[in-house]
């Protein structure tokens, strides 16, 4: 085997991420440039693998995201911890199919004691089963199929042999507020996105218990599943748990809670009480890429029923080497070939500790807020939302007299394309209440306050050499 590919790429790896204070944030290189790189005839002979690494850093340059920078805040993404980082490679290099205890002993064993730890983080029930998959996407998939077995079965249909054919049908209800991944997600499951029910939010961007409550009185002897919201993806915000689990299990409702990011304010006395009420729920996801900071490519799902869990999703076969005493992680995920991804979440979680873990939380809600009051200081911006935990909203209004609301929405945009394009911190747009704003989320290991005050500048010049449209 050659070395000299693997010590090329750490070499640049190194580079890229030492260089992140000084690189641009955003991408340089257009889609021409890009396509002209790497849209060539497949070569007949192949090339040495160092020369192959080298080639791909050349080719990409300019067109990579500075998403593990401090300055990144456009959407709802971490960066790397060192611990996990590395441990993401030992992962790849390893080459290990976490699939069954038998393909990797030592990946089985780390993910149950990672399922444990964040069971722990979460403060769910001890005896709930979990799975380590690719996102939340998976997550909410993987949940929301033990909640249509476990509905199902009660109504005496045995989904996984018969399918959905004829079966009772299951109701989904949410608030409008849900993510677009838990649709997607009922669509994958065959339960059809006109089975979901979106209900009005008060202006605290919270499901109204009373809304929920006509909701389930409405049809009574339907199966249903009420999502609830662990952190909202534009303000942060929680649902009650407190009073909505309670009122949704009156009416015999599985209850999931869709926590990317916002179930990790368990792990902060200051934020916790967000989320008074919530292991009360059913069923829950997570993600590990957001707010814990390990790389892409994982998400937790969690599971009160464990039997209903495993009866949704394992599978067997004579070729499979099924073990009866330790954890096979095939029977919790809907994965088969898998790659090892607790490696990376227990170096995380190493790394961090508890203390270090709500120092995290705390730190970058700080920055969040921090960042919000700066720029709702300048002029001609208007700050929509103050975070409760990390996200916040702001707009950017049109200076000229009698600017309506579309004014406002298209100085928003070119405000933003302004920001972005100058490479000093990268912001993303976003729809809220009718109206463009500019979310704000900060949840990178990373941002430091220099990165708020070097970002807030980068903005106060847009606005000072941005004329009125």
């Amino acid at each position: 085997m050659s070395e000299a590919a693997l010590r090329a790429a750490s070499g640049y790896a190194l580079e890229f991420l030492s260089s992140l204070p000084q690189r641009a944030v955003n991408a340089t290189a257009d889609a021409t440039t890009l396509q002209a790189r790497f849209d060539e005839r497949l070569p007949h002979e192949g090339m040495p693998p160092e020369a192959v690494i080298e080639s791909l850093v050349r080719s990409v340059e300019g067109g990579l995201l500075g998403m593990p920078s401090g300055r990144f805040f456009a959407w709802v993404i971490g960066g790397a911890l060192p611990a996990a980082l590395g441990a993401d490679w030992l992962s790849a290099a390893w080459g290990q199919n976490a699939a069954l205890y038998a393909t990797s002993p030592a990946a089985a064993i780390v993910e149950s004691v990672v399922g444990k730890w964040l069971k722990a983080i979460f403060r769910l029930p001890e005896r709930a089963s979990f799975a380590l998959v690719t996102g939340c996407q998976m997550a909410h998939t993987t949940c929301l199929a033990a909640a249509r077995h476990q509905l199902l079965c009660a109504a005496n249909w045995d989904v996984e042999r018969d399918g959905l054919y004829g079966a009772p049908r299951i109701r989904i209800i949410s608030s409008q507020r849900q993510h677009a991944s838990v649709e997607r997600a009922v669509r994958m499951l065959g339960l059809g996105s006109s089975c979901l029910t979106l209900l009005p939010s008060d202006e605290g961007e919270t499901l109204r218990a009373d809304c929920l409550e006509a909701a389930l009185r409405e049809d009574p002897t339907s199966l249903t599943i009420v999502v609830l919201q662990a952190g909202d993806i534009n303000t942060g915000s929680f649902d009650n748990f407190e009073a909505l689990v309670p009122l949704a299990k009156q009416h015999r409702a599985w209850v999931h809670v869709d926590g990317a990011f916002g179930l990790w304010a368990s792990a902060s006395p200051r934020y916790s009480h967000l989320l008074g009420g919530v292991a009360e729920a059913d069923s829950w996801s997570a993600d590990g890429h957001k707010w814990l900071n390990v790389p892409f490519d994982c998400g937790y799902a969690f599971v009160r029923d464990a039997d209903a869990h495993r009866a949704a999703i394992s599978v067997s076969a004579p070729y499979i080497a099924a073990n009866s005493e330790l954890r096979d992680e095939i029977d919790w995920n809907p994965e088969w070939s898998r790659r090892a991804r607790g490696f990376a979440t227990y170096a995380a979680l190493k790394e961090l500790g508890q203390s270090g873990l709500s120092s995290l939380i705390e730190r970058t809600c700080r920055h969040a807020s921090d960042l919000v009051e700066r720029l709702g200081s300048l002029p001609g911006v208007e700050v929509l939302w103050r975070p409760i935990i990390n996200q916040g909203l702001v707009r950017f209004l049109d200076p000229r007299n009698g600017a309506a609301d579309a004014d406002h929405d298209l100085r928003t945009e070119a405000v933003i394309q302004a920001i972005v394009e100058s490479g000093e911190a990268f912001f993303a747009a976003t729809t809220w209440r009718g109206k463009r704003c500019m979310r704000i989320s900060v949840l990178n290991w990373r941002t430091t306050s220099q990165d708020v005050t070097r970002s807030a500048d980068a903005v106060a010049r847009v606005l000072e050499q941005m004329p009125a449209l």
